[in-house]
């Protein structure tokens, strides 16, 4: 596809999950079923190798099969995607990027070196230097809560400034004082800036532009009719998010902040509750080793709250 433009980044990006087999290889094949499905679902776009898709355990052959299996089927079916090139070793994320350049993705996502946090002028340089190997196509920065260093709308003023090939930002967003400095810094109008999918309502309120979406976890196609409805229905999307907003507290963020699981596991959790991949046998609850899975057993507890709840999110 063509390059995008931040203008071009809008709305619910669903975002692809690694399947593994039981003994922790990849299972390729229900990762080109989940890829279909969630292309049925017509989202905004599609991307990879984000927490959810578990970037940070793939070996490099299993990251260029991943990555050429999404470009492949979302050229054929005309549905924007990005590719996250995202590692903590700043030479290796060159070396994806490079790569996965000739698969012609809309934008690719990236982390900042994360061993030892960077200087502003390091990050600059760091982005510099992806882009001159980009091939024209936009870096989209993940700045997540648990980065080395997480940059305030001042600190991403001055990469933007610095490097035209930035054109999103991937962030936890913030209260109105966030906002306020985002408009302030006239990034609102250079990057395309995206916020967590559960807050995606009140973020679009005050001027975010989408979501790469932990609720498009839960349900890829129910995420999209929620996305598409805040062009008419504001009111009734925040209603929504209310109720997401509940849900996320009393169900999801104990496994995170009690029970210390990793978010990925929580993304994996809520496509189970979904239930939306059932047709291709669902991601799978699995973790890859090292990191720890919810067990199956909190399937049903969980689904019983989100029924109560987010119903519409249940497939």
């Amino acid at each position: 596809m063509q390059p995008l433009r931040a203008e071009g980044i809008r709305g619910n990006w669903a975002t692809l999950l690694s399947c593994w087999n039981a003994d922790e290889s990849l299972d390729l094949g229900r990762l080109a079923a989940q890829i279909d499905a969630l292309i049925g679902f017509r989202p905004d776009g599609i991307y990879s190798h984000g927490t959810a898709g578990e970037f940070h355990t793939q070996t490099e052959a299993e990251f260029d099969a991943v990555a050429t299996l999404l470009a492949e089927r979302c050229n054929a079916a005309a549905i924007p995607f990005q590719i996250g090139v995202s590692h903590p070793i700043a030479q290796v994320a060159l070396e994806r990027l490079r790569r996965i350049a000739a698969l012609a993705p809309g934008a690719v996502q990236l982390v900042l070196p994360d061993w030892f946090p960077v200087t502003d002028d390091e990050a600059g340089a760091f982005l510099e230097r992806m882009a001159e190997h980009a091939s024209g196509i936009g870096l989209v920065l993940y700045n997540p809560p648990h980065a080395k260093r997480v940059l305030g709308p001042a600190e991403m003023a001055l990469l933007a400034a610095r490097c035209e090939a930035l054109i999103g930002w991937k962030t936890a967003g913030g209260d109105d004082a966030w906002f306020e400095s985002v408009r302030a810094h006239d990034l609102h109008r250079r990057l395309s800036v995206f916020v967590p999918g559960h807050l995606l309502a009140s973020g679009v309120r005050r001027g975010a532009h989408g979501a790469y979406s932990n609720v498009a976890c839960l349900h890829p196609g129910a995420a999209q009719a929620w996305s598409d409805g805040m062009a008419t229905d504001l009111d009734g999307a925040l209603e929504v998010e209310g109720r997401l907003r509940q849900f996320m507290a009393q169900a999801i963020a104990p496994f995170i902040t009690r029970d210390r699981y990793c978010n990925a596991a929580c993304d994996r959790l809520l496509a189970a509750v979904g239930g939306w991949g059932a047709a291709f046998g669902g991601v799978g609850e699995s973790m890859r080793w090292p990191y720890r899975s919810i067990p199956g057993s909190e399937i049903a507890r969980v689904r019983a709250a989100a029924r109560a709840l987010v119903p519409e999110f249940i497939a």
